[in-house]
């Protein structure tokens, strides 16, 4: 089986789209790079921040379902999702940028020798920011340029995401007998596993949890999370090869940016195979303007007035603007 290249992306769900865009916008200083709607569910946003081009395992996306609860943290669940810094000393210039923007944090942390500041946003969805300072591995990816963060302290790719788990032995064998992953260390109740070339942007944490129930999902929660292949052809690959062992999927999923596959093994978590291409960068949308729309693959185009009557539109222009970078 065709090992795993590293984190494709995240989802999670908002209670809010406008406030999420201007959380990630205006205090991550990610950028926002497709402004779309959930292809299964098209009275939701499915919004695409990510780096500056929206390259394969920067995107952090999210639904904005309507009417759904707050989620209820607990064991089987995606906890805690992370993101890439440059060095240490980004992560000084984040707890100053979190003190002045009111946002609550926990400086000097430390995950597998890696330093990391922890933190929510207004839905309680949980984050960490990790140092690149020794990391090795899967390169890093491109700051959003006209962005508020300064390129040397800016967000530029996933980094580790963490588990919670009942059944550490079965996570155990699907992460690595299944998807390929390698089991690293064990530092305390923490286990790394790597996967592709390694380092923060192709790790998973897995911490067993036996005190809490089953999480239940909801908005300030994790949706899934996916993992990168090339192409369609290695998606097949992974269906013929899952088949195989007897383990259930969507099979082919045709998402337009990408191609995807949806796995879940492991009791209330969710797991999605997808392709790097071909991108955020398409018919509708150049670089320069990404995210500034509101784009639909080809096959629900001809609903757009439908869609654009049951979704709340607010402003995502960017490319207008200017945005001074801000030092503390």
């Amino acid at each position: 089986m065709k090992q795993l290249k590293g984190l494709h992306h995240v989802t999670a769900i908002t209670s809010s789209a406008e406030e999420i865009y201007k959380f990630y916008t205006y205090i991550l200083g990610m950028r926002l790079v497709k402004k779309n709607i959930n292809q299964d569910d098209i009275h939701t946003y499915h919004l695409y921040f990510a780096d500056d081009r929206g390259n394969p395992g920067t995107n952090m996306t999210f639904f904005d379902f309507p009417n759904i609860s707050k989620s209820q943290r607990g064991t089987n669940e995606l906890s805690r999702t992370s993101f890439r810094v440059a060095s240490d000393d980004a992560l000084s210039y984040w707890e100053k940028r979190f003190t002045n923007y009111e946002i609550p944090f926990e400086s000097d942390q430390m995950f597998f020798g890696k330093k990391a500041i922890t933190f929510e946003d207004f839905d309680g969805q949980r984050y960490a920011l990790v140092s690149d300072e020794t990391n090795i591995g899967i390169p890093s990816g491109e700051p959003w340029y006209k962005g508020p963060v300064p390129d040397a302290y800016a967000i530029t790719r996933l980094g580790p995401m963490f588990m919670d788990v009942s059944n550490l032995e079965l996570t155990h064998q699907v992460l690595s007998t299944v998807f390929g992953m390698r089991k690293m260390k064990t530092e305390d109740t923490l286990t790394l596993y790597e996967m592709g070339d390694g380092g923060n942007g192709g790790s998973i944490i897995v911490r067993e949890n036996l005190t809490q129930g089953n999480a239940v999902q909801g908005y300030g929660g994790v949706h899934h999370v996916a993992f990168r292949v090339d192409e369609k052809e290695d998606l097949m690959k992974w269906y013929r090869e899952l088949s195989e062992m007897g383990i259930p999927s969507s099979g082919y999923v045709e998402r337009f940016y990408f191609g995807s596959l949806y796995i879940r093994i492991l009791p209330n978590i969710l797991f999605e195979l997808a392709t790097d291409g071909p991108g955020f960068i398409d018919d509708e949308e150049s670089y320069e303007v990404l995210g500034e729309m509101l784009t639909l693959p080809p096959r629900l185009r001809p609903k757009r007035d439908y869609i654009e009557s049951q979704i709340k539109n607010f402003d995502t222009v960017r490319s207008t603007r200017e945005f001074k970078k801000e030092v503390f």
